[in-house]
């Protein structure tokens, strides 16, 4: 599939998770064959201020597309975040209509945007207007069980210039709980002509297609099932598009990937910060691993603030002899 006229080489991407998908973690996931990868949510207001955190989150990971997803309340903040947005490079806006957390929808952005669809309109309609870039929305089914309205705001949403519409399928009262609904993102399908993404629940080959086949979508987005295995959107992608389905990377690959992985982030954050960042990263590969190191072992990996201990870890634990061994 194609976003306007930018060709993606899978129907399988990467979703924008904040403190997650940075830089490094993106360029992992494309590495591995994501046919898009895309930004952390970047607040429009802080950018527009050049709040030194929301700059960092501009930066491209490698050679896919640059979507680089929006988040605000106001169409001046949000205009101008996508200005300075593509300035930095951006080939895609996403805006950000989907996030369930507090701290965003009490300011009335994120998934709140659904509850008010003439003020969504207003910051779509401004960052269309704003660049020449292809627009995108994320958006969830609604705010709750009373207002499942994805189809109707998808519907004006394309109508005001959005070029793909992404859905996850739950509504925002819902946060992460329950299954995600991928049948009700049908009706979302039906009432646009711009290809439409599917997310939720989405952690390997089987649920991709299924979500696939109940929504009638155009390709998958891959949130939390990626955590721990930056490859798993590649493998959805190969297996979706009828390509044979690499290995996950196990034993010293798999030390090597993970220790590449720390090292980044110790690079794009500075060492102080990096060490804490990659905390929740390891933990996710212990996690995905199946690795249970022992309390006191997981203490010193996950806490220590010598990036040479930790890599020498990564190698202990990860190594599969050592596993096998345990």
């Amino acid at each position: 599939m194609s976003i306007a006229g930018h060709a993606l080489p899978t129907p399988a991407f990467l979703a924008p998770m904040a403190g997650i998908t940075d830089a490094p973690m993106r360029a992992l996931a494309e590495r591995f064959g994501a046919g898009l990868v895309v930004s952390e949510m970047i607040a429009s207001n802080a950018l527009a201020t050049g709040q030194h955190e929301m700059v960092r989150k501009l930066g491209k990971s490698g050679a896919l597309p640059h979507m680089v997803q929006l988040a605000g309340c106001e169409a001046d903040w949000m205009r101008r975040g996508a200005e300075i947005a593509y300035d930095a490079g951006a080939d895609i806006i996403d805006i950000n209509m989907g996030c369930p957390a507090k701290r965003v929808t009490n300011g009335y952005a994120g998934s709140a945007l659904m509850r008010v669809p003439d003020e969504a309109l207003r910051l779509i309609e401004a960052v269309v207007d704003a660049t020449p870039t292809p627009v995108t929305v994320k958006m969830r089914l609604g705010w709750d069980e009373d207002s499942l309205n994805a189809a109707h705001l998808a519907r004006r949403a394309v109508d005001a210039g959005a070029r793909m519409i992404t859905v996850h399928g739950r509504t925002r009262q819902q946060f992460y709980k329950g299954d995600a609904r991928w049948h009700l993102v049908r009706e979302v399908v039906e009432a646009v002509n711009v290809p439409v993404v599917i997310n939720g629940d989405i952690v390997d080959l089987d649920t991709a297609r299924e979500a696939l086949r109940q929504s009638g979508a155009a390709a998958v987005m891959i949130g939390r099932g990626a955590q721990g295995r930056p490859w798993r959107v590649g493998e959805i992608g190969a297996g979706l598009s009828g390509r044979t389905i690499p290995a996950a990377p196990t034993g010293t690959d798999l030390v090597a990937l993970v220790s590449e992985h720390y090292e980044a982030m110790l690079s794009a954050y500075g060492s102080h910060v990096g060490v804490r960042v990659a905390r929740k990263h390891l933990d996710w590969y212990l996690e995905a691993a199946g690795i249970d190191p022992g309390k006191s072992t997981r203490g010193v990996l996950l806490g220590s603030e010598a990036p040479a201990r930790v890599l020498d870890l990564i190698g202990e634990v990860f190594d599969t002899d050592w596993r096998n061994a345990a």
